[in-house]
């Protein structure tokens, strides 16, 4: 239930409780990408309520709705601003006052901007010397007066992801604005913004019901879209689309791949969502399955659907913008375009088999890592001798193994089917592994050497994929330090960052014997630099690994003082990293631990003292 009363100052600063009017904001605009859409309504949102906490507009509740034609806002608003004191300060004296103490432009000047009489005017004393001050009480103005001024500056300051110009206007949103609604209790809030006048209209569905859908109240907002065949309310959508594909799961005796991320992004496709069955030829079901699912997926926002024992079935669901009146016509253009991406896929699929993936090696020499490291292949190589260094100290019975694996690991890149489809590599590389003939811990470690891909992934299942993973992983990560290409602020194009709490989990589940210095050092050899260089860039390199295993170990609640300690010393063994956060943590709170403390400090300094002194052989 909305709340609609807020407390304000009345005669005497007694408390007046009144009730908020009703403000809806909708942008309308050509189809904006659906990545962009919750981005666009978060960022509305955000400036908007800032906006109201510095101008002291009381605000309640806030209905946020979107779909690709519009962001729109629903809040609870005060009829006015708050009456505010406000202290304000100006030119110093020296440049309000000339030397007979009279007034100069700058203090008239100021004076005029506060609306009070120069007389008022007083001195402040600061850190920088004296300076003209005022302070006045600022009646608050009406909620609307002050929306009709500065929504227009809300909207053309939106800081979006991604924007674009259109016509001869300085404006940029994400695609050219077409409307604006703008009300306050269901009166029009005027303005004008790249000459579109706010008004109390809306539009229907595009091609279900393109005409003006005038917003008489408020609350009949979300009512009279759905009746123009638009479902302005994301989580309802997202439900409609959950229940629709549940329906048709019964019906085909199938069941759609769970899929969160593609579910979130064909609610953002639509207005008016309806799911629609569509089928293709067996003889497609030969592909292999995540080829198959990322053809339905990354291409056509299509879930693919199995059966009960997890095998692919030759239908998907598609997500129509449209009514089921047309769903037959929806199908079979659905059907006739995957057939055709399907078809692609194959042709690739089968194409790539003319070669073994260990041939595909050679082509690498003509694919760029970058510009100043070499090829891929080169990349190959340096990840190779890696292996064999890891594997020497892990398990070395798997170093010839570790050093194949990571020679074939890049080679999928210049196949047709990972040219097509490049969130596939690894996955295409393990499977041309296997049809070649490759042992099946080699294959396996192709696709797992990119794991973990992001935060919480799954880290690689055999020892194989987990040398190979910490070698390319390292090799990126010593790359491109050495090309002083380090990660800054929130600025990291190469994901070192996140390769990096990678190797940290991935050693800190094996029984790697050294430490992540030695394996730094190794990643280092392979690039050609100066033995100075080489230490300089070890230490860069710590430095950055101590930092991303100090977040990990403070968010797993460990105290930052004592990580602190352990991490000073840039020895990052990680095994024994833990037993010394768990030693000292241990000691930290024994009651003894504040006298340990002392003493040890009173040993340091007595020995910092006499560090000069010569020794005596009598004693």
């Amino acid at each position: 239930m909305r709340s609609r009363l807020y407390e304000t100052a009345g005669r005497n600063g007694i408390s007046v409780v009144k009730k908020m009017k009703s403000l809806l904001i909708e942008i309308g605009s050509e189809e904006i990408p659906a990545r962009f859409v919750p981005k666009g309504l978060e960022l509305l949102k955000a400036d908007l309520t800032k906006f109201f906490d510095e101008s002291s507009i009381s605000y309640g509740t806030i209905s946020e709705y979107a779909t690709p034609r519009r962001l729109a806002l629903l809040i609870d608003v005060a009829e006015k601003q708050e009456d505010r004191t406000i202290s304000s300060t100006g030119p110093s004296k020296k440049a309000a006052y000339d030397k007979d103490g009279n007034p100069t432009k700058a203090a008239t000047g100021f004076a005029r901007s506060l609306g009070i009489d120069v007389s008022e005017l007083t001195i402040r004393e600061t850190d920088k010397g004296d300076y003209v001050s005022a302070t006045v009480e600022k009646k608050g103005s009406p909620t609307i007066d002050v929306l009709s001024e500065e929504l227009p500056k809300i909207i053309s300051s939106l800081k979006l992801p991604k924007s674009m110009r259109w016509g001869d206007s300085s404006l940029r949103y994400f695609r050219p604005i077409q409307w604006i609604l703008a009300t306050l209790d269901n009166k029009v809030i005027p303005f004008e913004l790249n000459g579109i006048k706010s008004g109390d209209v809306s539009y229907g569905h595009r091609f279900l019901s393109p005409k003006a859908v005038k917003i008489k109240e408020s609350g009949s907002y979300l009512s009279l879209l759905k009746k123009n065949h638009v479902i302005a309310d994301c989580n309802e959508r997202k439900n409609m689309i959950s229940k629709g594909i549940k329906e048709i799961e019964s019906l085909a005796g199938c069941r759609a791949i769970e899929d969160e991320e593609l579910l979130e992004t064909v609610t953002n496709l639509v207005e008016h969502p309806t799911p629609v069955l569509g089928n293709f030829e067996d003889k497609y079901l030969s592909l292999p399955k995540e080829l198959l699912i990322t053809v339905m997926r990354s291409h056509q926002k299509y879930f693919a659907m199995e059966d009960a024992e997890g095998n692919m079935a030759s239908s998907f669901i598609a997500i129509s913008n449209m009514n089921t009146a047309i769903n037959d016509t929806v199908k079979r253009g659905s059907e006739r375009v995957l057939r055709a991406r399907l078809e692609d896929a194959r042709f690739y699929f089968i194409d790539d088999q003319k070669n073994k993936l260990w041939d595909l090696i050679e082509e690498l020499k003509n694919v760029t890592f970058q510009e100043k490291l070499g090829s891929v292949y080169d990349k190959a190589e340096r990840i190779s001798s890696l292996s064999a260094h890891i594997a020497d100290r892990l398990n070395p019975a798997l170093k010839e193994k570790a050093q194949r694996a990571s020679m074939l690991c890049k080679a999928d890149l210049v196949t047709g089917a990972v040219g097509e489809f490049p969130e596939l590599q690894g996955y295409m590389g393990m499977t041309y592994a296997n049809i070649s003939g490759e042992e099946s811990d080699v294959a396996t470690a192709i696709n797992e050497h990119y794991m973990p891909r992001f935060a919480g992934d799954s880290l690689p299942s055999e020892e194989i994929g987990t040398i190979v993973s910490l070698s390319d992983k390292l090799d990126n990560i010593a790359s491109f330090f050495y090309l002083d290409m380090i990660p800054s602020g929130s600025e990291d194009p190469f994901a070192l960052r996140r390769q990096a709490a990678g190797i940290i989990h991935i050693l800190r589940t094996t029984d790697y014997p050294d430490s992540l210095n030695s394996l730094i050092e190794a990643s280092l050899k392979g690039l050609e630099t100066s033995e100075e260089k080489r230490t300089e860039l070890t230490n860069c390199i710590l430095r950055f690994f101590a930092q991303r295993l100090e977040g990990i170990l403070i968010l797993e609640g460990h105290s930052y003082d004592v990580v602190n300690a352990v991490l000073s010393t840039l020895v990052l063994n990680l095994k024994d990293i833990e037993q010394r956060i768990s030693i000292i943590s241990e000691l930290k709170n024994n009651p003894t631990f504040p006298a340990m403390v002392v003493a040890a400090k009173r040993v340091y300094n007595i020995l910092q003292e006499d560090q000069d002194s010569e020794v005596n052989e009598s004693l």
